[in-house]
């Protein structure tokens, strides 16, 4: 019978979680780092925020996996949990930064142009480098920015890692 009993099993929903929100969050945060130097695209402040909940969670869905693999399905658990947690907080600085795009709220001043500086090398410096907007998307695909598409993917990743930390098995 060999391999076909394995895959004819469906998988563990704790382990399923593990393995969708490792892949989605590894492929996004990559794109978007492929975005940024092979494209050419520079992240604003808010766009580097946001990718904190990829980094924090591409390694701690790896360890889930392979938890409930080892079927320490209170542990994967826990961590899905955490992941989504941390998903839904990404999505919600999402939307806020796409509506600071869209003009809808005012952003933060660090990333819309409203530092001001005195006399002074270091300032001067400061003040004539060039500063990347959170108040204008570089790109849109389907009327959304990089902001709005990360609120998709997180708020997506969040329901994911939910799905799997709200099974028992």
């Amino acid at each position: 019978m060999g391999v076909l009993p394995i895959l004819a099993r469906p998988p563990r929903p704790v382990m399923a979680a593990s393995a969708i929100v490792l892949v989605i969050a590894a492929a996004t945060i990559l794109t978007a780092l492929g975005f940024q130097h092979l494209g050419g695209y520079a992240p604003c402040p808010l766009c580097l925020e946001e990718r904190y909940a990829y980094y924090f969670a591409v390694p701690v869905s790896a360890v889930a996996f392979f938890l409930a693999r080892r079927l320490e399905i209170g542990a994967a658990r826990v961590l899905l949990a955490l992941i989504a947690l941390a998903f839904l907080a990404n999505a919600a600085v999402g939307v806020f930064h796409a509506g600071v795009e869209w003009k809808w709220w005012a952003g933060p001043a660090a990333c819309t142009g409203g530092l001001q500086w005195g006399d002074g090398s270091l300032g001067e410096q400061i003040e004539n480098a060039p500063v990347i907007r959170c108040d204008e998307a570089s790109w849109r695909f389907l009327w959304l920015s990089f902001a709005g598409w990360n609120a998709v993917v997180s708020a997506f990743l969040a329901a994911v890692a939910a799905w799997g930390a709200a099974h028992k098995h």
